[in-house]
Parts: C-alpha cells; sequence; structure tokens
C-alpha cells in the first residue's frame, strides 16, 4: 500500500490536469499508459470515477490505480478480440447504456444536472458511453473466449482434483434443507379494500386543500419519501413499478391521482415535474392490513392440517394439493424450490428468516408451528401464514467427489478458467509494448508484470 503523502501527491497531479482543462476549456489529453496501438488518459480514468461517483459508489484511495488496471487488462483483452474478428453485442450495447444513463440521470436528478455535472451535452456522453460499451463487449467475448478454451472437464479430472487436495482446502459444503410447505394468506380483499377507503378519504381531505406533503409525513408507509413529504426526487419513469409510472407519466402537475395499485401496495400520486420520460412525484403509499382475527383463523387451520398430518390421517403433499394456498409449490404437493436457481435445496442465507427461525430447531420428517412469514411477490413480500416440513438436511461438510461432484466440478472449472486468463495476460504483458506513467508509480498492481512497465 502506498503512503498518505503519495497518494495525496497522485491526487492533486491529477486534480491539478483537471483544472487546468477546465480553465481553458480543453480536453484532459495526458496519456498515462500505452498498451500496444491503444491509449489510456487520465481523461478516461476520471471519466469513470466519475460515472461510479454518479452511479452512487463511493471512492478511495485506490480507485484510480483499480481503475488504471482494469483498463489495462481490458486493453490486452481487446486488442486480441480485434484479432480475432469478433463482433459488438449490440443489444447488450444498448441495454447497458439505457441502465446506466437511468441511473445516472435518477441520481443527480435529470439531464441538465448530469450535463452539469460531467461538464457535456448528454449527446457526447451517450456517444463516448456507447464507444466504451462496444469495446467493452468485445472485451468480455474475449475474456469469455479465453476461459472456455480450457479443455473438457471428466470425472477423472475432478477425482484428480480431489487426491490432490488437501481436505482443508477442498470447498465446504453449508447445511442444506429441502422443504415442503402449506399456506394460507389472509383476507386480502378485505383488508384492501380498508386501505381504498383509507386512501379515498385522504385523497378528498388533499382535494378539499389539506397539503399532500403533509399527510404523506402522517400516513405514508413508504419509509425513504415520507419523511420528505412523500417526494421522490427526479427519476427516470424505469425505475418504478410499470403501473406507477403510467400513472404518473399521464398526470399534469397538480393533479392528484386515482388509487394506483403495485406490488407495493396502493398509492395517491402528485406530480410536481416532467422532463421527457423523467419526473418528480410525491406519493402516499399505505399497505394492506391483516387483523388478529385473520391471524388465529389462519393458524387455528394450519394447526389442524399439522395435527392431521402428525396423525397419519393424511399425507404433507396431499393436503398442501388441497389447501395451500401458494400457487408455486401446491401443485408439488408444497415442495419450495429457490425461486433464482430452481434448486429445491437451500442453504441458510436463502431462506427468509421468519422461515428458518421457524424450522432451525426442526428435525428430518418434523412440522413447524403455524406461523407468519412473506411470499416472494413485490419487493419486500406480503403476508403469508404457513407450516414447514423438514423433508431431508443435509449437514455441513467437506466436499466429496462421490456426494457434490457437481460442486467440486463447478470449482474445478473455475479454477482452470481463471488459470487460462492469467496465463493469457501474463503472456500478453510479457510481449506486448506497454509503458505507464510515473504518475502511477506507487500503485501496488495485482499483476506483477505491470510494475516492470512504469517509465523510469
Amino acid at each position: 500500500m502506498y503512503t498518505k503523502r503519495l497518494f495525496v501527491s497522485i491526487i492533486a497531479a491529477v486534480l491539478a490536469m483537471v483544472a487546468s482543462a477546465q480553465k481553458y476549456g480543453g480536453v484532459i489529453d495526458k496519456t498515462v499508459a500505452v498498451v500496444g496501438g491503444e491509449s489510456i488518459t487520465i481523461a478516461e480514468i476520471e471519466s469513470q470515477v466519475q460515472t461510479m461517483r454518479a452511479q452512487g459508489y463511493s471512492s478511495d484511495k485506490n480507485m484510480r490505480c483499480e481503475l488504471l488496471e482494469q483498463m489495462l487488462e481490458s486493453k490486452l483483452f481487446l486488442m486480441q478480440a480485434r484479432i480475432d474478428s469478433l463482433v459488438v453485442n449490440n443489444d447488450m450495447v444498448e441495454g447497458e447504456m439505457t441502465q446506466r444513463i437511468d441511473q445516472i440521470r435518477t441520481h443527480l436528478g435529470g439531464d441538465e444536472e448530469v450535463e452539469k455535472y460531467f461538464g457535456k451535452p448528454l449527446y457526447k456522453l451517450r456517444q463516448e458511453w456507447r464507444e466504451a460499451l462496444q469495446d467493452q463487449s468485445l472485451t468480455q467475448q474475449e475474456q469469455q473466449q479465453v476461459a472456455s478454451s480450457i479443455a473438457d472437464l471428466t470425472p477423472y479430472d475432478v477425482k484428480q482434483y480431489v487426491d490432490s487436495t488437501a481436505a482443508e482446502d477442498l470447498p465446504m459444503v453449508p447445511i442444506k434443507y429441502q422443504l415442503s410447505q402449506i399456506c394460507i394468506y389472509p383476507d386480502r380483499e378485505a383488508a384492501n379494500n380498508a386501505v381504498k377507503e383509507k386512501l379515498l378519504e385522504i385523497r378528498e381531505r388533499i382535494i378539499s386543500g389539506e397539503k399532500f406533503a403533509t399527510l404523506a409525513r402522517i400516513y405514508s408507509q413508504d419509509p425513504g419519501s415520507a419523511r420528505k413529504g412523500g417526494e421522490l426526487g427526479m427519476a427516470s419513469k424505469s425505475i418504478f413499478w410499470p403501473s406507477f409510472s403510467d400513472a404518473a407519466m399521464a398526470l399534469r402537475p397538480g393533479i392528484i391521482s386515482q388509487i394506483v395499485e403495485t406490488p407495493d401496495g396502493f398509492h395517491l400520486i402528485e406530480v410536481l415535474e416532467k422532463r421527457g420520460d423523467m419526473f418528480n412525484a410525491r406519493h402516499i403509499l399505505i399497505k394492506p392490513q391483516y387483523t388478529t382475527e385473520d391471524r388465529e383463523n389462519a393458524f387455528h387451520r394450519l394447526d389442524s392440517l399439522r395435527n392431521e398430518v402428525i396423525a397419519d390421517n393424511i399425507k404433507f403433499p396431499l393436503a398442501a394439493r388441497f389447501y395451500s394456498e401458494d400457487p408455486s409449490t401446491r401443485t408439488n404437493g408444497g415442495q419450495m424450490a429457490d425461486p433464482s436457481t430452481g434448486s429445491s435445496y437451500f442453504e441458510i442465507d436463502q431462506l427468509k428468516p421468519q422461515d428458518y427461525s421457524a424450522i432451525k430447531d426442526l428435525a428430518e420428517g418434523e412440522i413447524s408451528e403455524p406461523f407468519e412469514s412473506l411470499d416472494n411477490e413485490g419487493r419486500n413480500g406480503n403476508t403469508v401464514y404457513k407450516i414447514i416440513r423438514v423433508d431431508k438436511i443435509i449437514p455441513a461438510h467437506t466436499a466429496t467427489f462421490e456426494n457434490d461432484y457437481a460442486q467440486i466440478i463447478g470449482e474445478v472449472r473455475m479454477k482452470k478458467q481463471l488459470a487460462a486468463i492469467d496465463k493469457f495476460l501474463n503472456e500478453k504483458v510479457k510481449t506486448t509494448y506497454i509503458v505507464i506513467d510515473p504518475l502511477f508509480g506507487q500503485c501496488e498492481f495485482s499483476r506483477a508484470g505491470f510494475k516492470d512497465k512504469i517509465r523510469k
């Protein structure tokens, strides 16, 4: 790690060049690295720093060193991609472009603020970012091509890896659970109607002259905006639920929306300002609340089902098919699956805290007491009551060839791919003309070969 004094000198030099360019209205064109026929300028590095900050990342003293090393490696991949005549994935470029711009516009508060922050018109930024993303597309494809160049793995390769690796260096397989559930939802219709009645009452009060912002602070259940009078700030419509964005974009400033439903709950919306596909709005969010009676009724039904299963009067899968109200699991006899992977086995951090708390002390075949949890809908999930049966527990253990082949082959493949990428980069560093400016002479590059390329 370089010292604070050295870091300060690096940053001071960088900021001096930035200030100089701003003073004379010019472009920072000092080249700080050359890779073959490609160059890296201080302007490119500072642009990346600005972009990362605009997307909400905080910078530390290593950011510029890390960015330079990433750029050096990217240039090596990019040069090879051009030799290999790879083609830009324009769908990826445009998708990434849209996402990046929407994040930055939302974070900074609109197109004018983006242009002010970067000191360039938006069309120019789009052009620069598109070119950078096109290079990134080629770089990623070349990296994938290098990684996929490893020979196909066989069971022999996996067995050899297991036999030649010390037990403490083999991957650990965490405890895993296979689970089934029976779910009952509270009376959603009654709860939804109660919310709508409350929002209609609030809407009438606003129309009669009460301040939207005041009522948002009192009633809104969106903690992020409620303390600001419900104001969301200028943001791209793409970051909201479609029904929310559609309603907001259809409103004239100062008009109060009808009730808008999203997976988060029910909203009233007041648009303050619109700019193109961006808007700043206030909203009041109220979520359905369920009664003690809902909970007691659901717990009573679930407890009865649990007792029937324990008494062997009905099998758990059959009870789930007949009585569970969760459409994603009841057709499978209640068996749960991770929505992101499709696996029927869950590690602890893949379970909802409420679910894990209910089953953590159970043995295989045991069924939890009824408890309140959340489903997978919306951003935070909806209230649901359930019982869970522990179908199977795989204790935490060191991976073995016999029982954890899929996990070990993934580990071996990743190691070989990383080795192939390292070999490619190390060879390219040795055989490619690379010069790095002494401005970055105190950076501790993770790839040792770059240190030798710093101009003396």
